[in-house]
Parts: structure tokens; sequence; C-alpha cells
């Protein structure tokens, strides 16, 4: 069996330096797979895509303008930066279209790019997206910002790893307290070791993305942790409404960092949707979670639930 080549890629947009990294697959058996998560996630944070997706496509991870190792955007940056770094990846990959894959924050980025260029997308999948956004919850995270004025970095990535997950006993969510160390490690981490994570965290929690105006003509599924207390199934499962054709499924035991609590399953359920493989034989959704029900109208009939 051949082994994929990793290979690291240096662009620019905008005069503002980025990076990719692509796992090669030799003989790949559909459209290159482009990666797009959260603010403080970088190219090397997805193993599990590489472990599922690298078998069927070249797997693609970066470091767009403002995260990881590529420069801080400017202030005032608008999200065209980000849709046009996109777009020089997929051109320096030489590829007519790719599969789209983006969580959380990545989602924006993602939706927008293939809103803006929908014939360049062969597929799309978007993880826990944050279709709305209380008040309240700007005004907690700002809170939570605010600590970086006082230096106090251990503060700050606790009350943010907390405000994005659910906390409730009563919920069941697979490997919770792991996710949270994990998130609250992660975040000093980047906030200690990276020049800008702290500019790219402040613009990510107060980010405001546009979610509206609809998609059509490109496959598109989207997935929700059960328990995502960031924008509820129910509001995602709206905005999955505005995309003609997709599919909308819930993934249980989980909460908005799905990814983490149930990275194999997730990194399987978007390795079959990629590949054209039936979603109702995924692990994720027996018993854990349910398509819903056949529905008609701007959003195209979806499958129904498994035994109804």
């Amino acid at each position: 069996m051949t082994t994929p080549d990793e290979i690291i890629r240096n662009l620019s947009v905008h005069g503002l330096r980025y990076s990719y990294r692509v796992l090669a697959q030799p003989s790949p058996r559909t459209d290159p797979v482009v990666v797009l998560g959260g603010a403080l996630q970088g190219m090397y944070g997805w193993p599990q895509m590489d472990e599922h997706l690298g078998p069927h496509a070249p797997v693609v991870t970066a470091d767009l303008p403002g995260m990881g190792g590529a420069d801080p955007l400017p202030p005032g940056a608008g999200d065209d930066v980000l849709y046009d770094a996109v777009a020089g990846i997929i051109d320096d990959l030489g590829a007519a279209r790719v599969n789209l894959f983006g969580f959380s924050y990545g989602t924006a980025i993602a939706f927008g790019y293939a809103r803006r260029n929908p014939g360049r997308i062969a597929r799309l999948v978007l993880g826990g997206v944050p279709a709305h956004i209380s008040e309240a919850q700007r005004t907690q995270w700002g809170g939570a910002v605010e600590r970086l004025g006082i230096g106090d970095v251990e503060g700050l990535a606790t009350i943010t790893a907390e405000a994005l997950m659910c906390l409730d006993p009563r919920r069941r969510v697979h490997r919770r307290e792991l996710a949270r160390r994990y998130v609250r490690r992660s975040f000093v981490h980047a906030l200690t070791h990276s020049p800008h994570a702290a500019q790219s965290l402040r613009r990510a929690l107060g980010h405001r993305p546009d979610f509206s105006g609809g998609l059509s003509g490109v496959p598109a599924l989207v997935f929700a942790g059960e328990h995502d207390t960031v924008t509820s199934p129910e509001r995602q499962r709206a905005f999955a409404e505005t995309i003609e054709g997709s599919r909308f499924l819930t993934i249980g035991d989980s909460d908005h960092w799905v990814v983490l609590e149930r990275p194999d399953d997730v990194a399987d359920l978007i390795a079959r949707f990629f590949t054209d493989r039936p979603l109702e034989a995924a692990p994720a959704l027996r018993p854990l979670a349910s398509l819903p029900r056949p529905r008609t109208g701007a959003a195209g009939p979806v499958m129904p639930r498994p035994g109804s």
C-alpha cells in the first residue's frame, strides 16, 4: 500500500502570508477535501480526517490568515480576505472542484466561499454552525476576553472552554471532561505561544457571520451535536433548510465540541458523504442520532429516520 505524501505549501493573499498542508493520495477516489476549522485550530489539528479521508482523497488543512502560523488579519479585515485565501488554496491545488468541510468558526468561511463559488464545490459539509449567537452569549464571551487585559490566560481559557460546552449533568456528553481539559489546554497553549492568538480569539468571539442568503447547486450536509449550546440543533436545522436539497442530522451524546467528543464518528460520517456512501450505516447515527422526517420546500426532501 502506497503511503500518502505530506506537502506544505506557502501562499499569500492581500499581502498576508499563509500556508496549507496536503496529504496527497496517489489514487484518489473523490475530489480533494479542504478542512476549515475553528479560530485557533491550525493545519495539524485534524488527524482523524487523515485516517478516515486519507484513503479516499487528498486531505487539505490550512493556517489561513489569522490562524496558526499565518500572518494576523489586519484590523477591520473582512471575510473576503479569507474567501480569497481559500480560493488561493484551490487554485494552487490545480483542482476544478473540492469537497469542503467547515466546522464552528470555519463554517462561516466555508459557507461564504461556497455561496460565491458554488461551481468549485463538489460537496459541502458544515458542523457546529454558529447560525445564531445571542447578545447574552456575546456579553459572556466579551467578559472572558477582557481577562487578557489583566494577563489571566488561565481564567480566559477556562471560561471560554466552558462557555462553548454543555455542562448540564442531566445531558450525557461523551468524553465531556476530556474535551473540556483539551480545549482549555489548547487555548492556554495558543494564547501563550502564538503572538496573534489573542487577536484571533477576539475576532472569532466577536464575529457576526452571515448565514443568510441560502445556497443551491451544491450537495450539502449539516450536522450538530445534540446538546450544542452555542447554537441549538433546532436553529442549525433551520439554517440547513436554506440550502437546497440539504440533509441535516444530529450526533448523540455530544455538544458543540462533537469533533473532539466523537472524532472518529464525525470523520467517518464526513468520509461517507464525500464518497457518496449511505449515511444510514454510519455508527454515529445508530442509535444515537437520526435523520429528519421527510419534508418538502426550499430545502427539498430528506431521508426519513431509520426505522420510521
